[in-house]
C-alpha cells in the first residue's frame, strides 16, 4: 500500500494538470540557486510555475488524468513548468533562459493542450508571436483596410467634384 504522502502528492499533481493548459519538462541539472530563482521569477511573469516532483508520481498522475505518455523524457532530475493560459510566453521564457544560461537548462518536451510535444516543438512554440502581438497585428491590418477604403471613397467624391468643376469651366468659356 502506498504511503499517504505519495497519495497526496499525486492528487496535488493531478490538480495542477487539471488547472493548467499544459506542462513543459526541463532538465535543470547544473542550475545554481540564483539561476533557479531567476528562472522561477521569469516564469511567474509569463504566467507559469516550475515545480519539482518525483517522476514516478508524475507518470501516475498523467495516467490518472488521461494525458499522453511522455515516459521517454521523464528521466533523471527534471522540473515541470505548468502554464495556465497560452504556451508561447512560457516557452519564450524557457528558451531565452536556456540561451542565456549557455545550455545549462534543457527543454525536454512536454504536453500542450492534451498532446505530447517534443523539445523542437517547444522551441517552435517559443518562436510564435504571443496572443497580444497577434491581436495588434490584426488590428493594424483592419486599420489599414479601413484607411484604404476611406481614401478610395474620398477619391471618388473628389474626382466627381473635379469633373463637375471642369465641365462648369468649359461651359462658362
Amino acid at each position: 500500500m502506498p504511503a499517504q504522502y505519495k497519495i497526496e502528492k499525486v492528487a496535488e499533481i493531478e490538480q495542477r494538470i487539471e488547472a493548467n493548459n499544459g506542462v513543459f519538462v526541463v532538465n535543470y541539472r547544473g542550475l545554481t540557486v540564483k539561476q533557479s530563482e531567476d528562472l522561477r521569477h521569469k516564469l511567474r511573469e509569463a504566467g507559469a510555475e516550475m515545480k519539482v516532483y518525483k517522476n514516478n508520481l508524475v507518470r501516475l498522475a498523467l495516467k490518472n488524468q488521461g494525458q499522453p505518455e511522455i515516459d521517454d523524457i521523464l528521466v533523471g532530475p527534471v522540473a515541470y513548468v505548468f502554464y495556465e493560459n497560452e504556451p508561447v510566453e512560457s516557452a519564450k521564457a524557457l528558451k531565452e533562459f536556456a540561451q542565456k544560461s549557455k545550455g545549462v537548462l534543457e527543454v525536454k518536451g512536454g504536453i500542450s493542450e492534451g498532446k505530447a510535444v517534443t523539445a523542437e516543438e517547444v522551441n517552435a512554440i517559443a518562436d510564435l508571436p504571443t496572443k497580444d502581438q497577434l491581436l495588434g497585428q490584426i488590428a493594424g491590418l483592419i486599420n489599414g483596410f479601413a484607411r484604404d477604403i476611406a481614401v478610395c471613397v474620398n477619391g471618388v467624391s473628389s474626382g466627381l467634384a473635379r469633373q463637375i468643376s471642369q465641365i462648369s469651366e468649359q461651359k462658362a468659356a
